[in-house]
């Protein structure tokens, strides 16, 4: 096996024409498609990132005025298609006051219901009691940071006395996660105030006057879900529509164009690689047939030097694969530059992977075995041709 080996390289670099029209026909189609390959994955997954990167993308907010109980909850968050799901109080009361403990000023804002695993309030893990999360714009107007102790009081002129809710400021979200003046807490903080403004007494916050709070029977406006990934979020809106006949908003349109462009572009790549390998293949398997035939007489030396016919069939396949190596290392270098050229050409800088042509080292090596076995399974054409050579016929023929 080892003097076939160097027996086969020898031949290989002395016939070094050959060797640079196959690595060269190789390159010709490899790059490419490395090329289309890296740009496809450059754009979708620049389109997939801009997405991901706001939670609210995932988002399903139900419309109108609706009735959920605790019990709808339990069965939305039982779903598997749910990441998070909370309930939401009237519209008409997510309007408070909030100021710093100590401090003179105030701000009014939405109050916009939360939990333990919001995917909004990020990378926060938890929302405990008494907690809530500052958009940038109300943190930077009051002037607090995490960590702030601050108040969130009603605004009911109409009732004799205030709601005043003390909480801690768990997180301030970034600029780009929500805008304008927004403080998220939990649906209990939320349902509490509700409860005020349908003026309720509240013992437990010195609010004597009202109506019992043991009569009031708690339901909710609406459910604010948040799909687990980007393939779920159309069908979980349609499933919450037909569950509970409602309707809701959610991004799914702009979801499903990107997930559709991903498909389109792979299939576009498939089809162009399918073109492009069966060109290739013809190529290679004529063009290592037809080396197998030239060196016939070669061939039919190694048969009267003992070699077995099937030791002596690995002479044009230990070629193909030193070629399809040179082939791989040229294509990847020739892709490199191409990759560095279009970025800087366009200066994009669309994805943290590199730009608008990237390909990971995975699909790398994955490309590159893929070459490798396709190289073969052509070379294998030829090595039956060699592995039926008759010494003895071959060199009566040319003598």
């Amino acid at each position: 096996m080892k003097l076939l080996v160097e027996l086969s390289l020898r031949d290989l670099l002395r016939d070094w024409v050959y060797l640079l029209c196959n690595v060269a026909v190789l390159a010709g189609v490899i790059v490419p498609l490395l090329v289309l390959f890296g740009v496809r994955n450059g754009v979708y997954d620049a389109l997939l990132g801009r997405l991901l990167s706001d939670p609210a993308t995932l988002q399903i907010d139900t419309s109108g005025n609706n009735a959920f109980t605790e019990a709808d909850l339990v069965e939305l968050r039982g779903w598997p298609e749910v990441q998070f799901a909370t309930l939401k109080t009237r519209s008409l009361f997510d309007y408070v006051n909030v100021r710093e403990v100590g401090g003179r000023g105030k701000q009014e804002a939405i109050i916009a219901p939360s939990g333990t695993g919001d995917p909004m309030i990020a990378p926060l893990p938890a929302l405990n009691a008494g907690e809530v999360v500052l958009s940038a714009a109300l943190a930077q107007q009051l002037g607090v940071a995490a960590g702030a102790e601050v108040q969130l009081f009603t605004q009911a002129p109409e009732r004799p006395r205030q709601l005043m809710l003390p909480a801690r400021v768990a997180a301030v979200l970034p600029p780009e996660r929500i805008t304008g003046r927004v403080v998220m807490g939990d649906i209990a903080m939320l349902d509490l105030i509700e409860a005020f403004y349908d003026e309720y007494a509240l013992p437990d916050h010195g609010i004597t006057a009202g109506k019992p709070l043991a009569s009031r029977n708690a339901t909710f406006e609406g459910i604010r879900a948040y799909a687990r990934d980007l393939e779920s979020l159309g069908p979980l809106q349609d499933r919450i529509e037909r569950r509970f006949a409602i309707a809701t908003q959610a991004d799914t349109a702009e979801v499903a164009s990107v997930l559709g462009l991903g498909r389109n572009l792979g299939l576009a790549l498939a089809l162009t690689a399918g073109v492009a390998a069966t060109g290739l293949a013809a190529a290679l398997v004529f063009g290592f047939w037809g080396e197998v035939a030239r060196k016939r007489r070669m061939i039919a030396n190694l048969g009267l030097l003992g070699l077995p016919p099937r030791l002596i069939s690995l002479f044009p396949v230990v070629q193909a694969l030193v070629t399809a190596l040179i082939g791989l290392a040229v294509s990847f270098g020739l892709y490199h530059l191409a990759a560095g050229a279009a970025e800087r050409l366009f200066d994009t800088g669309l994805t943290d992977r590199g730009g608008l042509v990237t390909i990971s080292g995975t699909e790398a090596m994955a490309i590159a075995l893929a070459v490798l076995v396709f190289v073969t399974a052509a070379a294998l054409v030829a090595a039956r041709s060699a592995m039926r050579t008759d010494p003895a016929t071959i060199l009566r023929e040319q003598s």
